[in-house]
């Protein structure tokens, strides 16, 4: 079939040149045909509207590298500049610190040593966590109490130093070797708190602090962030789950979009910008599932992700959901993400350019968690 399809394409090809030059081929043999040829390509190119044509072309592609140029210093502006890591210091009271701060330092001394937080925002404990970074370079947050001390602080940077020889290249079974038997439970008057035993975390009581090691279980198990919260602002949590209102929503919300871009930091990626329509699409899907117990990135309408984006009138060339439900925290959250496959992709994916957090409580304050991930 193809040889016959061929031979059908060259005789059309004879046919179209017999036409234009059987003519001159009859009168004066190749040499006739070689001169009507040169005049009609002389024709061609002093015809003016084949000239206009190919100026409009030209200049076209003038046009589309000049915007191409102009384009180049502002991509050149988005890339990451790398910024020199903190001289780390052991620490003098505590058994750990996060970027040379450690609990019960002061406000004053903290901003001293890092300069002013780039954001505050409402966390589980009733306090703010305190975000300081450098374009989410040296990125921690701290919790101060009501005399402005240092009284929790988190990083998924390695921007920790300790007394007791663990580094974020450690794995579960050095941070094990080194320390006691993690907790399984918290007492809180007659109430006991279980803690989750799935390898992803463990929890000590060190100085009077619970110390949590987070482990990324697609790294070997090494260590990837630390949470420190003294065992006096714990003890100001009475719930398992934190009373809901529109400020925490809020503060869980900026804390997954600060956590996701300090991770892909580490991990040489760019960082994401905020995007509030598309947050507002997570934000619905996350009181969805709330007031409706059920957790699926399909609807009970049988709407998708990208069905939810699209009736919200959001545009994109590339988006993806990750989900997240039950964990008492945005940071439990987030670690938790990172550790499943799927969702770590998307916070990992490097052609993302944007991101919307919605985060929602049902009737019995469990957080449902939505991160609409996109490009437009």
């Amino acid at each position: 079939m193809p040889k016959v399809q061929n031979i059908v394409a060259l005789l059309l090809v004879a046919g179209g040149f017999w036409y234009f030059y059987g003519g001159p081929f009859q009168q004066d043999g190749i040499q006739g045909v070689i001169n009507e040829i040169r005049t009609d390509i002389t024709e061609i190119k002093e015809n003016p509207e084949v000239i206009s044509a190919v100026n409009k072309v030209s200049n076209e592609i003038q046009l589309m590298f000049q915007e191409l140029m102009q384009a180049s210093p502002e991509k050149e502006e988005e890339q990451q500049q790398d910024v020199d890591p903190p001289k780390l210091e052991a620490p003098t009271e505590q058994s750990f610190s996060v970027h040379n701060v450690e609990i019960g330092d002061t406000r004053s001394e903290v901003e001293q040593k890092v300069g002013t937080a780039k954001r505050s925002s409402l966390n589980e404990y009733g306090v703010d966590w305190v975000a300081y970074h450098e374009n989410y370079q040296n990125f921690f947050m701290v919790a101060y109490d009501d005399k402005n001390k240092v009284a929790g602080l988190y990083t998924n940077q390695d921007l920790v130093t300790t007394k007791l020889g663990i580094s974020f290249e450690s794995s579960r079974d050095a941070v094990l070797a080194k320390t006691n038997e993690p907790l399984t439970s918290i007492q809180k008057g007659f109430v006991s708190y279980q803690i989750q035993n799935n390898e992803e975390y463990d929890t000590f009581l060190i100085d009077q602090n619970y110390v949590t090691i987070f482990y990324d279980k697609h790294e070997n198990h090494t260590v990837t962030a630390i949470q420190i919260i003294s065992e006096e602002l714990e003890n100001q949590r009475e719930n398992f789950y934190p009373v809901p209102s529109e400020k925490l929503k809020e503060g869980f919300e900026y804390q997954l979009f600060d956590l996701t871009n300090a991770a892909r930091v580490t991990h040489g990626l760019s960082v994401l910008s905020w995007d509030e329509s598309v947050r507002e699409t997570a934000r619905d899907h996350s009181q969805d599932m709330a007031d409706n117990n059920y957790f699926s990135h399909t609807n009970l309408d049988g709407k998708s992700p990208f069905d939810r984006m699209t009736e919200d009138n959001i545009t994109y060339r590339m988006a993806g959901e990750n989900l997240a439900t039950g964990q008492t925290s945005s940071i439990f959250a987030h670690e938790g993400l990172m550790n499943s496959l799927g969702h770590r992709e998307n916070i990992l994916q490097k052609d993302f350019e944007r991101l919307g957090v919605g985060v929602a409580f049902s009737s019995e304050a469990r957080p449902y968690y939505t991160e609409n991930f996109l490009t437009k």
